[in-house]
């Protein structure tokens, strides 16, 4: 799973970096490097505009704030969301609370770089040892996701801003043999080629989209030993992605090196 994951990068450089045509922030998010489940969180979709109905205009690139934790349209409240922090990619396109979202509302979520825990040697008694994970170059991982809207009732007015949540979930899937034995799973990284079909509303065949879920790759991708203050949220800052020190295992580098997708 993806439980935690860092998300730095400023709301212009995020505007630039994915081409955004709508800057639909209305108050910018400050660095996160301990983002948790149910945090704000930046989110980079595509909507077909009102406006543009049969002008033969595509779907309009938006940058917008969404809560981590994706609140099924159907769902009584909005408590749900904090069990669906990630969807699995093997079960996307099937699964209720997923499947809608799948079809016509996928997104990107930006990152620096994500957190997993490692399983101490068996019988050691030892504590769990997390790992922060990001792209050998620096650059951004765009995180494969879907999103809903969710309609608060106790609102009364259908147009009140307020009357609507948006969320998202992060798509999973399993990780190849140099971040495997970190983690079994890892988040799915949509490649830059891929991003603007991917967030295409229009594409709604569910075999076409998932063939856009390519198998993960750790090329490009590195690791290293983080403190164990991450393991709680009150705790933020760079610091938190910087390897363990004095004696930590030297920072290692996965797969061959090649460019890393995203």
């Amino acid at each position: 799973m993806c439980g935690r994951y860092a998300s730095a990068r400023s709301r212009v450089e995020l505007v630039e970096e994915f081409s955004i045509d709508r800057d639909r922030v209305e108050e910018p998010l400050r660095p996160d490097y301990n983002v948790a489940p149910t945090k704000p969180v930046y989110a980079v979709l595509a909507r077909e505009p009102r406006e543009a109905a049969g002008n033969g205009q595509g779907p309009v690139r938006e940058l917008r704030v969404v809560r981590w934790g994706l609140v099924p349209s159907w769902a009584k409240d909005a408590s749900i969301g904090s069990r669906m922090i990630n969807a699995r990619a093997e079960t996307v396109s099937e699964k209720p609370a997923f499947r809608s979202a799948f079809a016509r509302r996928r997104c990107l979520l930006p990152a620096d770089g994500y957190y997993e825990w490692q399983e101490p040697p068996a019988g050691s008694g030892g504590r769990k040892q997390p790992y922060y994970i990001c792209r050998a170059d620096g650059g951004v991982l765009a995180f494969a996701g879907v999103y809903e809207l969710w309609r608060d009732r106790s609102v009364a007015a259908r147009d009140d801003p307020g009357a609507w949540l948006w969320t998202a979930a992060i798509i999973t899937t399993t990780a190849p043999d140099e971040l495997g034995t970190i983690h079994d799973r890892m988040p799915m990284v949509i490649d830059r080629a891929a991003w603007a079909d991917w967030l295409d509303p229009g594409s709604t065949d569910p075999g076409q989209v998932r063939a856009l879920l390519a198998p993960a790759t750790a090329a490009g991708l590195v690791s290293h030993p983080v403190s164990f203050a991450v393991n709680s949220v009150r705790n933020n800052g760079p610091e938190l992605t910087e390897p363990v020190s004095p004696g930590a295992p030297a920072r290692r580098s996965l797969g061959s090196g090649a460019r890393a997708s995203g």
